[in-house]
Order: structure tokens, then sequence, then C-alpha cells
């Protein structure tokens, strides 16, 4: 029988977050490093714009961390644009090997996973990875233009204009509080039937659901063994239905310690967001900027579980009527 899961040993060396003016009125406000309020961050296009929230929210990280980009061995890095453009045209100025993933939302556990197997193996001494999303860009890839002004049904999740940035090494003593990536398992793809685009939470609950289950299985652990559970992005739809569905499998403590990215970065009823964040940059920026510190405070949780899932459907796919595949990568996160 092959196993499945990462046994992993990588230190997270920093973490940075950049993001737009809604994501800083959110709850999570001041935490985030920077942050642009009209969201194009000096750039023509949208498009353009995200690019240089992955500039920037790496060169923030490498700051940081004391690091030069020439001392990265490998930067792993996607977003949710066609052919992961914005992740491209944003780290050219870098002397780092690339590598573009696409895992739609769940790019920020992909990338995190990819890079602490790099680092724990010997085969890289420290890994970056980048991801990001924008409002702007992605409503009109995915959707439509928001000059267009079509009506979102209460299902629908809002984009984030984020993005996130880490950098990882194999883990080694230290005197300082640190963040350790200890397991990791990936995800397996997940359809169950559900093809519409403006409720994606449905879609990628039941991809988190088996990769909860085969983690829970593998390790032997349940889910209050764990400070907190963070799932990134199934917002408060996709968030309700996976406690409905854990519980159905005889984990109805989950909901006790369960938390969403995308109920996290905003204020539901006050920002008008419906069911909740999404994006790539979502759980990346809120990984940054809230759970990671969260984790390395006193009396904040000092073992926790970081999923982010992803639909990995196509503006095509979705033209076409076809159901919506999902993905949902893990990572259990403690405090040393």
């Amino acid at each position: 029988m092959r196993n499945e899961l990462l046994e992993l040993d990588a230190r997270i060396l920093a973490a940075a977050s950049v993001v737009g003016k809604k994501e800083r009125e959110g709850p999570l406000g001041e935490k985030f490093d920077l942050c642009d309020p009209d969201g194009r961050f000096g750039r023509k296009t949208w498009e353009g714009a995200e690019s240089e929230m992955q500039r920037l929210a790496f060169n923030t990280v490498l700051a940081k961390a004391g690091m030069r980009d020439t001392d990265v061995g490998a930067l792993f890095a996607g977003d949710l644009l066609n052919q992961c453009v914005g992740s491209a045209y944003g780290l050219l100025d870098f002397d780092v090997p690339y590598f573009g993933l696409y895992g739609a939302c769940s790019t920020c556990a992909e990338g995190l996973l990819l890079a602490s197997a790099m680092v724990s193996s010997g085969l890289l001494d420290c890994c970056g990875t980048v991801t990001s999303s924008h409002y702007c860009s992605a409503e009109r890839q995915y959707r439509t233009p928001i000059e267009y002004g079509s009506q979102r049904p209460p299902t629908a999740q809002w984009t984030a204009t984020a993005a996130g940035a880490f950098l990882v090494q194999k883990n080694q003593r230290s005197a300082t509080p640190r963040a350790v990536i200890r397991r990791g398992l990936p995800g397996k793809v997940i359809e169950k039937g559900v093809n519409d685009a403006n409720n994606m939470g449905a879609a990628m609950a039941p991809a988190a659901l088996d990769t909860l289950l085969r983690f829970f299985s593998a390790t032997g652990t349940r889910p209050l063994d764990y400070g907190r559970i963070f799932t990134g992005d199934l917002g408060h739809e996709g968030g309700k239905l996976l406690c409905e569905l854990m519980a159905l499998e005889d984990y109805a403590d989950f909901a006790d310690v369960y938390d969403d990215c995308g109920r996290m970065i905003y204020f539901k009823t006050e920002q008008d967001v419906h069911s909740g964040g999404s994006g790539c940059g979502c759980s990346a920026a809120v990984l940054a900027a809230e759970i990671l510190p969260s984790l390395l405070r006193r009396n904040g949780p000092s073992r926790v579980l970081f999923l982010s899932t992803g639909a990995m459907m196509s503006p095509d796919s979705i033209k076409q009527g076809q159901n919506i595949p999902a993905v949902a990568h893990l990572l259990e996160i403690v405090a040393e």
C-alpha cells in the first residue's frame, strides 16, 4: 500500500502579505504588510497589478529574512490568470529558478508542500513560494467584467485582492520560536457533480473532506488534537457544508476547532461579500498575517492544520457546462 503522508521538517523563515483596500478594511486590517488603496499597485492593468503584488510580496519576504534572491534555490509560484502569467511577469526581476504552479485557490498549500519537501529532503537549502489573486482580473476572466454590474447570488465568494510569499529551509535548532511544517498530505482531484461557478464552496468541500479523512486515518489523530484547523477558501457556504460532512463521518467535534480563511478575511455583512473570500491570495495572506503569528504567540494554538482548497475549473470548462473538480492539499504546522 502506498504511503501518501509526507514526513517533513521545514522551518518557515519568513512570510509576507500584500492586499488591496477591501482586505485592509476587513477583520485582519493592519496585520497585512502592504496595501494599495486603489488596487492598481502603480500598473495600468489589473493583470499588471497582480504581477506587481507578487513582486512586492517576494521582495518583502526576502527583506524580512535578511536574504537575497540568489540565496533561494527555487521558487514555486502560481495564480488564477491564464497560463499563470501573473507569476511569470511578476517574478521576472529575480534570479531564482522558477516552477510555475496551477492549483487555483489551493496554490498556497501546494507551493509550501513542494518547497518543504525539497528542503526536508536536502535537495535544496532554501525555497520560496508566492501566490496571488486580484478581484478585477479574476472576475473578467471567470465571470464578467465588473463594469457589467452582474448580480451575485448568496453562494458567490469575493476573490481577494491579495498575495502571500513564504521562505522555508530545513529545520535547525534555534533559540527563537519558529513555525515548522511537520507533515503534508497531497490532495486528490474530487468531483461531486457541482457545476455552479458561483458556488465554489460546495464544489471544494468534498475535496477537503477527502484529504482530512485520509490524514486522520494515516496519523491516528482527531480534530481536537489540533488547536485550530483552517481551510482556504470554502467561505461560509462551503465551510458549513464541510462541518456537516465531517459530522456524518463521526467527526462532530471538527466544528469546535474549525475556521476558514475566506470567512476570516472579510466582515460578511458590512462588506457585502456574500459567502466570504476566495482566490489564491486569500489563504496565503491570512496564513502570513494571522495564522503563523498566532501560532507563535504564547496564548495561541501550538499545532494547526492548514488546507488550501482549489476549484480546478477554467473559463472554457464553465462555458461548456462541465462539473467542477476540486483538490485540497494539507499541511501540519507546529510551533517549536
